[in-house]
């Protein structure tokens, strides 16, 4: 199921963030996209996720035009087949880390621990799933929100920095256990990033101007 973008522009107001956005993102495909500090590449994955509005253009999942679809519809089209590795992580406190893990699973009625732990366990957070967030590290939060993003295997995975918060080591984990998703399952991977090495992992990497993308190699 591809995501096809066209024209797509956004504005705050009379500012334009970013224009002219054209981007075709096919099953098992891993782009990564780069550009320089606030040049709009959270807001452009905040819109393919439906989450935030845009001005101009299209954006279509499967022949879906996403802006055909009210906030409950685009709700449920998020819930089923998309991923989102936030920034700032966006845990919710309350819940342990395996609970934080299995909500999509939760939310589509597949409620299914032993693929919570798994999931746990490939992002090396063996033993922590009953830790609140309270209680867990930057780096070891930025993990429960990879497994909760990938636990439903979803057709499209959008992170935004996924690495910025690891050593070394364990980004390099995290990067595996991203690419194996995206070949294991066919997802599509788009990926926003200021680490080399990350992007050079990617099938394509994109740079991200005001006036749209363009091959940044």
């Amino acid at each position: 199921m591809t995501l096809q973008v066209e024209h797509l522009g956004k504005r705050y107001g009379e500012v334009p963030v970013f224009s002219g956005v054209n981007l075709r993102l096919a099953p098992g495909e891993f782009v990564a996209i780069a550009g320089e500090s606030g040049v709009g590449k959270s807001s452009l994955l905040n819109c393919l996720a439906a989450l935030d509005s845009w001005n101009e253009g299209r954006i279509t999942h499967d022949g879906v035009d996403l802006a055909t679809l009210d906030e409950t519809q685009r709700t449920h089209w998020r819930r089923r087949h998309l991923g989102f590795v936030f920034q700032a992580f966006h845990v919710l406190p309350h819940l342990d880390a395996a609970q934080n893990v299995g909500l999509p699973l939760l939310l589509l009625g597949q409620d299914d621990p032993a693929r919570v732990q798994a999931m746990l366990d490939a992002v090396g957070l063996q033993g922590l799933g009953p830790r609140l967030p309270a209680e867990l590290s930057g780096g070891q939060l930025q993990r429960v929100a990879i497994a909760r993003a990938l636990v439903h295997r979803p057709a499209i995975v959008l992170a935004d920095e996924p690495t910025g918060n690891l050593d070394p080591g364990t980004a390099a984990r995290v990067m595996d256990l991203l690419q194996a998703q995206a070949r294991e399952h066919g997802s599509a991977l788009l990926l926003v990033t200021h680490s080399e090495a990350a992007a050079a992992r990617a099938d394509r990497v994109l740079r991200l101007t005001a006036n749209g993308l363009e091959p940044a190699r």
